[in-house]
């Protein structure tokens, strides 16, 4: 089992702009993945984001209610339009009594295909390795579970937004 690297695929049935929007879109990307950012991502801003409960999924969002209004920051890496988005963050950094930033972060990529019948969304989060051994399994475990959700949230978002 590879212990660095998690990658979920989910095939979108909208077009490539669409799905494009619902990622790169800070707002958008919040309603459907649980954040709220102030002002657009952009290559090599640090963005600083709290958490909210998605919009898409009331079962998520009431699990997410337990982290609402718990700050965070993701950095951006790349924008190449309507084919990869990428971040780093702190995966799990969810206790306000700890410093993660002295801590390597892990490179979260949304890579988009057009495919037949419509766009293979590739989620990609790797560096879990490098995460202190004491939050290591934790953050993984999180994150496998956590980009399970997400994938699934961001088609149903592009079910009902248009």
């Amino acid at each position: 089992m590879d212990t660095d690297r998690i990658e979920k695929k989910v095939l979108l049935h909208a077009p490539l702009k669409r799905v494009w929007r619902a990622i790169v879109d800070s707002a958008e990307f919040g309603s459907w993945f649980g954040m709220r950012f102030e002002g657009p991502f952009a290559p090599g801003v640090t963005m600083r984001g709290v958490i909210v409960p998605t919009t898409v999924d009331a079962e998520v969002a009431k699990g997410q209610k337990a982290y609402e209004g718990l700050a965070f920051e993701i950095m951006i890496e790349q924008i190449e339009p309507e084919r990869l988005f990428s971040f780093r963050w702190h995966p799990g950094a969810v206790d306000p009594d700890v410093d993660y930033s002295v801590e390597p972060t892990t490179l979260v990529t949304f890579s988009l295909e057009e495919v037949t019948g419509g766009v293979m969304l590739t989620v990609t989060e790797s560096g879990f390795d490098r995460i202190p051994p004491a939050r290591r399994a934790k953050a993984f475990a999180s994150n496998e579970g956590g980009w399970a959700i997400q994938v699934r949230l961001i088609a149903e978002y592009l079910t009902r937004a248009k």
